[in-house]
């Protein structure tokens, strides 16, 4: 038996027990529902709803009008004229129904964790940088390094993406209706990528771990990148996916390639030299 002196441990909910077959200690009340918001973050109602005009707004300005709405129980916000400025709608930590009635520059809705956000228009690099949970729906297209770093949520363009989207990604989905950018996939690490038209030279290039699925040509794969069969699971997760991005109805799934990570790079320092420089 574990045997734990008073300390410091033992008021932060440590116990003796003993360490033999499975154990299980509960560290939180399911019920008690703030321990599942931020610090700070607000109780929103999603049918009180209000319009910006943020013709005349800075980026901070109007960042912080939309942190005030939120705190005055604003759960939709309508963002007129938004004229494609930087760095809008980041940082959003609560439920909210967020609308850009035009198009964002750079880093547009970066590090948000909960908000579901529709851009009318186009967005500039790095859209829903870090992202962490969610659904963004962009219209139009986007620029490079789309959904870099994202960590969870759904992310979807039903144009086309600039270069290296979903760079380092860690989590969630990234949906493209139309064409990828190359190096798309470089050095992910966890999470899925649905383009439906072509994509760029380079596809997942260095992945560590994660799918890509493609529906069009693929110019060329990436370092320790490669095939691999496509299985009736991969459909059904796939149909379930394109109906929540709401594109891709009409698509003949068999025709998809799937490419997941060879795993050579796993253990790099492991190879042959001649290996090594197949790997790369």
């Amino acid at each position: 038996m574990a045997n734990i002196k008073d300390s410091k441990a033992t008021s932060m909910g440590l116990h003796q027990e003993a360490l033999k077959g499975r154990t299980q200690q509960v560290f939180f009340n399911p019920e008690e529902s703030e321990n599942f918001y931020y610090y700070g973050a607000y109780d929103v109602d999603f049918n009180q709803r209000t319009e910006i005009d943020a013709m005349d707004l800075s980026c901070r300005e109007l960042n912080e009008k939309m942190h005030s709405l939120m705190k005055e129980g604003y759960g939709t916000i309508v963002v007129k004229n938004p004229q494609g400025k930087h760095s809008l709608g980041v940082g959003i930590l609560n439920k909210l129904n967020l609308i850009f009635e035009g198009s964002l520059g750079y880093f547009g809705v970066g590090s948000i964790d909960g908000p579901v956000v529709r851009i009318t228009g186009r967005v500039g690099w790095s859209c829903a940088e870090n992202m962490m949970a969610g659904k963004v729906v962009i219209e139009k297209n986007a620029g490079s390094c789309f959904g870099a770093a994202i960590r969870g949520g759904d992310l979807i363009c039903k144009g086309s993406v600039g270069a290296r989207t979903g760079i380092d990604m860690k989590g969630g989905t990234i949906v493209i209706g139309g064409d990828a950018g190359a190096f798309t996939g470089f050095m992910m690490q966890r999470g899925r990528i649905i383009i439906l038209g072509d994509v760029g030279e380079n596809l997942g290039d260095s992945m560590y771990d994660g799918t890509i699925f493609v529906l069009g040509s693929i110019k060329s794969l990436g370092s320790d990148a490669i095939e691999a069969e496509l299985t009736d699971l991969d459909k059904k997760w796939l149909k379930r996916k394109l109906e929540v991005a709401e594109i891709g109805s009409n698509i003949d799934l068999s025709k998809i390639t799937k490419v997941v990570a060879g795993k050579k790079l796993w253990n790099y320092d492991a190879l042959e030299p001649t290996e090594r420089k197949g790997a790369i």
